[in-house]
């Protein structure tokens, strides 16, 4: 019998082994490089929206529906938020634009200008300036010239003709007067003008439908600089006047500030903080060269810096006050 056994063992191992080999090749996954049908199309991924966007869409969570608006401009949307002056009888309207980084409603002076003015017979209407495209660098591809033998680098060591460019990309020469690269820039600032000058316009458009008497404009940090631009290029003949609140240009652009501020043709008031000896002694160059030309309207307001940020925000409203309506004699 233990023989009989000793026979049997191998032979009942080998039918359990058989099945389960058969079953796990037939249960193998298809591969993976399976060719896709013809005609169908691998699937785009979707830009990311800009951060722009995904912030005035948070804003529209936050804020009153009443007062959201949504301007076009071609095939563009964005968020404008109004507020109308509180006065049977309002002195017109301000139109805000925000600097860098800042919203429709940021809490530093854009949020709380557009939620003061109202009290003082101003409507507001603060808007959403678009990503820069020229504050985004592109990856540039730099070609790396093929490995040679010792050999061969021996033999090429006299030639310096062909040295030479690979010194100059190596010292960052090649970059530096490259057109391509160059002409990008160009044209990402002339998009980044349009799409901002485009916006200004909506607002504009948006501001004359509500029966404005008056249309001001102002701007913060670099939304002072675009604004600026803007009067300066277009000339649009129905904004009477201009503030700026801590003008400062995008790295950039050109021209710049002092070239702008002289040219415009409205009242202008620039308001700058005096604490930062960068701003102050750009105000001064403004200020300088708006004196070089007859007949100038521009004038400064200088500030200080305060500890108390709510106190700091009042200080500057009563400045913006002050300006917008100015005390009659006897009054």
């Amino acid at each position: 019998m233990p023989s009989v056994y000793r026979l049997a063992l191998p032979a009942l191992c080998l039918s359990l082994i058989l099945p389960s080999a058969f079953f796990a090749q037939a249960e193998e996954p298809a591969p993976a490089t399976a060719e896709q049908p013809a005609g169908e199309k691998p699937l785009e991924r979707q830009p990311l929206p800009e951060r722009s966007q995904e912030e005035a869409t948070a804003l529209e969570r936050k804020i009153p529906t009443q007062e959201q608006q949504q301007l076009q401009t071609g095939s563009d949307t964005f968020l404008a938020l109004w507020k109308p002056a509180n006065s049977s009888d309002p002195k017109g309207a301000v139109i805000i634009i925000p600097g860098a980084g800042e919203t429709a409603d940021w809490p530093q002076v854009i949020g709380p200008l557009r939620k003061k003015l109202p009290d003082v017979e101003w409507s507001s209407l603060s808007i959403t300036l678009p990503d820069l495209q020229s504050d985004v660098i592109a990856p540039r591809v730099v070609e790396t010239p093929p490995e040679t033998k010792p050999a061969d680098t021996a033999a090429a060591a006299p030639d310096a003709t062909t040295a030479a460019p690979i010194e100059q990309v190596a010292g960052g020469e090649a970059d530096a007067a490259d057109p391509v690269v160059a002409q990008t820039d160009e044209e990402h600032a002339r998009a980044d003008a349009e799409r901002i000058f485009a916006r200004i316009d909506a607002a504009l458009a948006y501001t004359e439908q509500q029966s404005a008497r008056s249309i001001v404009l102002l701007g913060h940090g670099t939304g002072a600089y675009w604004a600026a631009r803007y009067l300066s290029e277009k000339q649009p003949a129905q904004i009477e006047r201009f503030v700026m609140i801590a003008a400062q240009a995008p790295v950039t652009a050109k021209p710049g500030l002092t070239e702008l501020t002289p040219t415009l043709k409205l009242a202008t008031a620039d308001i700058f903080y005096m604490d930062k000896p960068l701003d102050r002694n750009a105000a001064l160059e403004r200020l300088q060269a708006s004196k070089r030309l007859k007949g100038s309207t521009f004038s400064q307001v200088s500030l200080k810096a305060l500890p108390n940020p709510s106190a700091e925000q009042e200080q500057l409203f009563r400045r913006v006050r002050g300006w917008l309506n100015p005390q009659q004699p006897g009054e």
